[in-house]
């Protein structure tokens, strides 16, 4: 929460863009990305200008085309973006990142527990065989797609995945627990509410992750209105920092992997921000 003691912190007023890098969060990142390959032509483009110009969209929500003159062509900024997320830098980046916000918290690089939850959010206007069509989540009534994802008990993102509306929790979750691979090898607890209950998915997290024990969190059938349950108000705070970049307001992108990719740049400007606060 701001206040008036701590709100200097977060004062981006004296940058170009609110959303560019500040010298301390660039130097987080810029080790982190690939050097151009050898054999071709030197690489005359700004990097942090890349950075700034997906960061840029990533905060506004505004078109490839709108991007401001003073930032790279909306060419250059797609083609980086793209092949960033396809050889797996992008990733590379936040996992990277996520280990030193554990150690900055005091905290073991791979957690003990987690929570795990999801958000549907409507699509975009957009059809066609190019695309990944969206389903009709019935219990939210929103056509479109689902972001699942999965946090630590400090509400940073470990994994997620984006996948259509209508395909069940439990299901889901099935989907992104088989893509840790091991990744984490001392987590022990998953935290998760109602939805993901019943013996498939019990079935599911024992055949994937042995070492994990399923607890479900569930809302007493007393309770009325607003109820912080614990453990589960950590994934659902971490799901509203996320929507503070407005690209993630509403499921503009064709691919489920582009979804995912604007995703996991929201985690990493969570987590290079929280790096290069300061007292």
């Amino acid at each position: 929460m701001w206040t008036k003691e701590n709100r200097a912190r977060y004062d981006r007023s004296g940058l170009r863009y609110e959303s560019d890098l500040t010298d301390a969060e660039w130097a987080l990142v810029a080790p982190l990305i690939p050097p151009a390959k050898h054999g071709g032509a030197t690489r005359s483009v700004d990097e942090r200008e890349i950075v700034n110009g997906l960061m840029y969209i990533l905060s506004t929500g505004c078109q490839w085309r709108a991007i401001p003159k003073d930032l790279p062509p909306r060419s250059t900024l797609w083609g980086y973006f793209d092949r960033w997320e396809w050889d797996g830098t992008l990733k590379r980046i936040h996992h990277a990142l996520y280990v030193q916000c554990r150690e900055q918290a005091g905290r073991e690089a791979s957690p003990t527990a987690a929570i795990i939850d999801s958000q549907s959010v409507k699509s975009a206007e957009k059809g066609g065989k190019s695309i990944d069509p969206p389903g009709y989540d019935s219990g939210k009534k929103i056509r479109g797609k689902k972001r699942h994802i999965l946090v630590d008990t400090e509400g940073f993102v470990l994994e997620a995945i984006v996948h259509a509306a209508d395909l069940q929790d439990r299901d889901g979750g099935v989907l992104l627990l088989a893509t840790l691979f091991g990744l984490f090898p001392f987590l022990r607890r998953l935290y998760a509410d109602a939805a993901y209950q019943g013996p498939k998915f019990e079935a599911a997290v024992k055949r994937l992750l042995r070492q994990v024990k399923l607890e479900i969190v569930r809302r007493a059938d007393a309770a009325n209105g607003f109820v912080v349950l614990p453990k589960r108000w950590i994934v659902e705070r971490t799901i509203g920092w996320l929507n503070r970049c407005r690209r993630l307001a509403k499921d503009w992108e064709n691919l489920n992997r582009k979804a995912l990719a604007f995703l996991r740049l929201a985690s990493i400007r969570l987590m290079v921000r929280r790096l290069c606060q300061t007292a």
